[in-house]
């Protein structure tokens, strides 16, 4: 399940959608109701309340060619050994945006597994599990809002909690994402959560536009009054073959010290063909902090797909990441290099694989704990809807 497929009106107002929807907005049947012919979504109780409740399951293996920890490649950093990456269950009722009247719904996702610890929020579900007792399973709560559709103009839908960011292009979800593998925009450069407000607002069928206050990334509780703003644009053409994405994102982190984190994402996108599809992304952030010094980062990433049929498609990711200044990955600040190829493979609507071969090279010593300046993975994942 392709996220850029999704696309329903402007590519802002369906990714707003697609994060309250995601991995249910597909009418494929999921692995339960394949086998057995049983949907608990399409009983009597569930089509009156409009309650939706969902599964997906995806686990993989990771080898490189330094044989230890794929650091600083994240999500999939373990290697030689099997993880359950994701374990996500979900329960939403969607609100209906196409009406003329009011309407309330939300979303709850709750997530199990090895990718949970990088999806956790400060003062959330951080503080329910240390994974470290327990080795690096853990449990996450990336999701939980209220949704609220006001039949003003074309409508303004309003989401109140906590939720996904709209920054970017890949996403915490996998069966969201091309490949088993992240760029270093989207472990670095982004937050993955905010909890807040956003309102969302579709101008006509091409632009649309949304704004609202979070505080801060990846926080629930914790630095309460550092509010951000986060908001954007988005723009599609009428065919729907190309869309420009626009997200911002600044504000204090800290509400007891001074100094402002700001980024932005564009997201551009374009099809060739039916199957043909090209997707460019530009990241760039900066961090100032109270003595008057500033830290920037910024990436580029491009990805060209390539479906061969209904079942199987082919990709190529090549990405660069600039962190000279050492403000987002840990290891050491260096400019970062990488390419992914990678096919997706769906035998059957509900379940689907994702080898890749992926090449990762920096200017500084980075890899191996510090030992080489690039690597060679090779990495697959299964992904299974319940």
């Amino acid at each position: 399940m392709n996220k850029r497929l999704n696309l329903k009106r402007t590519l802002l107002s369906s990714a707003i959608l697609s994060l309250s929807m995601q991995a249910s907005a597909s009418e494929d049947p999921g692995a339960i109701e394949a086998l057995s012919g049983f949907n608990i979504n399409e009983s009597s109780f569930m089509q009156e309340t409009g309650f939706t409740v969902g599964l997906w399951a995806s686990a993989g293996v990771s080898g490189n060619s330094n044989g230890n920890s794929n650091d600083p490649v994240l999500f999939n950093d373990k290697v030689n050994e099997f993880n359950l990456n994701q374990l996500n269950f979900f329960i939403e009722r969607a609100v209906n945006t196409e009406g003329d009247s009011w309407d309330i719904g939300g979303r709850m996702d709750f997530m199990y597994g090895t990718d949970a610890r990088f999806t956790q929020a400060s003062g959330w579900d951080n503080k329910w599990n240390n994974h470290n007792k327990g080795g690096y399973y853990d449990i996450a709560m990336p999701q939980l809002y209220v949704e609220i559709f006001a039949p003003i103009g074309n409508g303004i839908t309003a989401k109140l909690g906590h939720f996904y960011t709209t920054i970017g292009n890949e996403v915490v979800t996998s069966p969201d994402n091309f490949f088993y593998s992240h760029a270093y925009t989207m472990l670095y450069a982004e937050p993955f959560t905010h909890t807040g407000a956003l309102f969302s607002y579709d101008i006509n069928d091409n632009f649309s536009i949304n704004g609202g206050a979070v505080m801060g990334w990846d926080n629930m509780t914790e630095n309460a009054g550092a509010w951000s703003f986060l908001g954007g644009a988005s723009w599609t053409s009428d065919s729907q073959a190309s869309s420009v994405t626009v997200q911002l994102i600044s504000g204090n982190q800290s509400d007891t010290e001074n100094g402002n984190t700001t980024m932005y994402s564009i997201v551009a996108t374009h099809d060739f063909t039916d199957s043909f599809h090209y997707l460019l992304q530009h990241d760039f952030g900066t961090q100032k902090y109270a003595n008057g010094d500033s830290d920037n980062w910024f990436g580029i990433n491009q990805y060209f797909t390539y479906d061969l049929n209904d079942k199987l498609s082919v990709g190529l990711r090549a990405e660069w990441f600039n962190d000279k200044a050492n403000a987002r990955v840990s290891v050491r600040g260096a400019n970062y290099l990488a390419a992914s190829v990678g096919i997706n493979y769906s035998p059957v609507s509900w379940f689907k694989v994702r080898p890749e071969v992926r090449y990762d090279w920096a200017d500084e010593n980075v890899f191996n704990g510090g030992a080489d300046n690039d690597q060679i993975a090779i990495a697959m994942d299964m992904i299974v809807t319940f």
